[in-house]
């Protein structure tokens, strides 16, 4: 299997016809099986990173906004999302992603799974898709991204659902064959050279408001996904307002101040 390296990434609608693609460069990676270490603790290798947090506390508007410090490489809500460019694949084309060019424009949904033509990540990945127009009603665009290649990518993507395949997806699927996104976001597995499932909600601003990490074996929820969006989204609305558990929109939310927040309380 061949691989293209970044400097070779195509345009944002490659000139390129699938069709003249060689056979080889085509193939499904489904004759790879998976590592025997599947469902083993993924932390070997990582070391805990030390956080500190400060709080902002203004008289006028008591906010619970945390910054994060670390003293590492890795990524934590609070912080900048990690930058990168890549090549992805879209509508079965080859296309250039480069997360920085949402910012300011759009959140974004970046979710990693371990690999193609696996069991539990076309059911998230189909998921998503197939929720797709809510999240674009909240101005947002959702990335996948595994450590194969394009051509893996294609693959999944030209075969039937029903076969274990994509189908058309509406959102892109990013190839980090370099493996460097998965380990910017602390979600790779050393050892194995696969990624945990990651997910990391990036608000306009590129700061990672959210993230969940599951083991392999466990799927996401689109739900909760969702949800969570929705309720960064109205934070960040209502600035003096938090969200209590669970909180879908058109519930109560909540007042972050010992007085104010019996409000809350009393009508629950």
């Amino acid at each position: 299997m061949a691989y293209c390296s970044l400097s070779t990434i195509v345009s944002s609608r490659s000139s390129t016809p699938m069709a003249s693609l060689s056979p080889a460069a085509s193939l499904p990676l489904n004759s790879r099986s998976l590592p025997k270490s599947f469902l083993r603790s993924p932390t070997k290798g990582f070391t805990p990173c030390s956080i500190r947090f400060a709080s902002s506390m203004r008289s006028s508007s008591r906010r619970f906004a945390a910054k994060a410090y670390l003293e590492g490489d890795l990524p934590l809500v609070g912080n900048k999302s990690p930058d990168f460019e890549a090549e992805a694949v879209f509508d079965q084309e080859f296309i250039n992603v480069k997360l920085s060019d949402y910012l300011g424009k759009k959140y974004v949904i970046l979710f990693f799974y371990p690999l193609d033509f696996t069991f539990v990540c076309p059911t998230e990945i189909t998921a998503f898709s197939d929720r797709y127009a809510e999240f674009e009603k909240l101005n947002t665009e959702i990335l996948g991204v595994s450590i194969d290649s394009v051509f893996s990518h294609l693959a999944w993507v030209q075969t039937d659902r029903k076969s274990g395949g994509l189908g058309d997806l509406k959102y892109p699927l990013i190839s980090d064959v370099t493996k460097s996104i998965s380990k910017s976001y602390g979600v790779l597995i050393p050892d194995q050279g696969i990624a945990l499932r990651g997910l990391f909600i990036i608000d306009k601003e590129g700061v990672i408001q959210h993230s969940t990490i599951n083991n392999l074996a466990i799927g996401r929820s689109v739900d909760e996904t969702l949800r969570t969006l929705q309720a960064l989204r109205y934070v960040q609305e209502n600035p003096d307002e938090v969200c209590p558990a669970g909180w879908k929109p058109g519930e109560k939310s909540m007042k972050p101040d010992p007085k104010l927040s019996k409000e809350y309380f009393a009508a629950i």
